[in-house]
C-alpha cells in the first residue's frame, strides 16, 4: 500500500473512532481524533497535490480533507483545500460536492455581511 493510501486509511480509521467516542459522549476524545484524522488526510492530500492526473484519488482526498477541516473548526483551511481540489481535474460529481461544501461554509457569513437573517430551518424544508 502506498504512503498516500496508508495515510488515508489511517484517517478513515480515526474517523470511525470518532463515532465511537461520540457514542460514549467523550467529546474531548472525539475532537482529538478528528484533529489527528485531519492531519493524516491533509498529509495524504499534500503528497498528491501536484499530480493533476491522479484522479479521482486526488479529488477524493481533497473532498475528505476539507470536510475534516470543518469538523476541526478550520474553515479557512477548508476553503483553501476546496480551491486546490477545484484547480485540478476532479470528476464532475466530486466538483459539485466541493462547490456545495464551499457554499455551506460561507452561506451564513454571506448573509450576515448583507444584514440578512438566515433561517436554516426554512432552508431544510426545501430539501
Amino acid at each position: 500500500m502506498s504512503q498516500i493510501q496508508e495515510l488515508h486509511q489511517q484517517a478513515m480509521d480515526l474517523v470511525q473512532m470518532v463515532q465511537v467516542a461520540k457514542l460514549r459522549s467523550n467529546l474531548a476524545l472525539a475532537e482529538q481524533l478528528f484533529k489527528q484524522a485531519f492531519e493524516k488526510e491533509l498529509l495524504a492530500a499534500s503528497l498528491i497535490a501536484s499530480n493533476l492526473e491522479a484522479e479521482p484519488t486526488r479529488s477524493v482526498l481533497y473532498r475528505s480533507a476539507p470536510t475534516l477541516a470543518i469538523d476541526c473548526g478550520e474553515m479557512r483551511t477548508a476553503e483553501r483545500l476546496i480551491a486546490i481540489a477545484l484547480s485540478g481535474n476532479p470528476p464532475q460529481e466530486i466538483a459539485d460536492e466541493l462547490k456545495d461544501l464551499f457554499v455551506e461554509i460561507n452561506l451564513h457569513t454571506y448573509f450576515a455581511r448583507r444584514g440578512i437573517a438566515f433561517d436554516e430551518a426554512k432552508l431544510q424544508s426545501f430539501n
